[in-house]
């Protein structure tokens, strides 16, 4: 089989099923066989899979027509122009949150703690890390979720230090500068409602917020409130249409600031 019919073949299959964008990701997941990026693809059309890339392919197109996300199956995604490793034990990285690390870039915020709370595969607290040229805290209730999260790091390069945690038990009160927080917000509701790759393969615990969605923001709102200082800043990611709630929730905070992502949603909260 070359790699022209293969990803011929593998298009029509994901097309069919109607998995999105079948020709980018047949092209994705036999690069994944092959160890090949995609302009390799263009120039040796003709060229034969070995029968071990043949096989690797056929199971990674197996695996994604039963709904799994290629980036589970790659292992794989890209954020704020760095490669990360995910794995079922971590939330996918959305473009969206690349608007939360934006926020806090620029501001340019003085030396002082930060702290990511949930931090998942790491995303945040690296990029952060990464950009800002200094070192950050992270913590994730996940132990696994840690594990990842380190190994992006050490991989990246980036100084965080990671903690298995529950939110901000962890820290003193008046003791952090900084929290940043994209806390699971979806409602339990609306889980029928989500794309098989989300409901069936992303982690519950990194999903859903409880009944409405507002759960941890509940819970986390006053805590940072507690561990901030004076004039420490708190910036949050929200979900479709919690700009409202969410920031009734920070009522005692000052000088809130909603900044809307590339729809104009209200994406990212901010205050003092």
């Amino acid at each position: 089989m070359t790699i022209r019919t293969a990803l011929e073949q593998g298009s029509e299959l994901l097309g069919r099923d109607g998995i999105a964008e079948p020709r980018l990701t047949a092209e994705v997941l036999l690069g994944h066989a092959m160890h090949a990026d995609r302009a390799y693809f263009y120039a040796h059309p003709e060229q034969e899979l070995r029968e071990v890339e043949w096989i690797h392919y056929g199971r990674y197109l197996d695996e994604r027509l039963k709904g799994k996300p290629t980036q589970y199956i790659t292992k794989r995604q890209e954020f704020y122009g760095r490669e990360f490793h995910v794995t079922p034990d971590v939330l996918i990285p959305r473009p969206e949150t690349e608007l939360l690390v934006e926020t806090i870039v620029k501001l340019k915020p003085a030396p002082g703690t930060l702290v990511d709370i949930g931090t998942g595969s790491g995303i945040i607290a690296v990029t952060l890390a990464l950009e800002l040229q200094r070192r950050l805290i992270a913590t994730d209730l996940s132990f696994e979720a840690c594990a990842v999260a380190r190994a992006n790091a050490v991989r990246l390069g980036a100084d965080v230090d990671f903690l298995q945690a529950d939110l901000l038990k962890p820290f003193a009160d008046a003791s952090i500068d900084i929290i940043v927080s994209n806390p699971p917000y979806v409602s339990f509701s609306d889980r029928p409602t989500l794309q098989r790759e989300v409901r069936d393969y992303e982690p519950n615990l990194a999903l859903f917020g409880g009944p409405n969605g507002l759960s941890i923001y509940k819970r986390l709102i006053p805590e940072a409130r507690r561990v901030l200082k004076p004039g420490g800043i708190l910036a949050l990611e929200i979900g479709f249409n919690q700009s409202e709630t969410v920031s009734a929730l920070a009522a005692d905070f000052a000088g809130h600031q909603l900044i809307p992502d590339l729809a104009g949603i209200p994406r990212v909260l901010v205050c003092r």
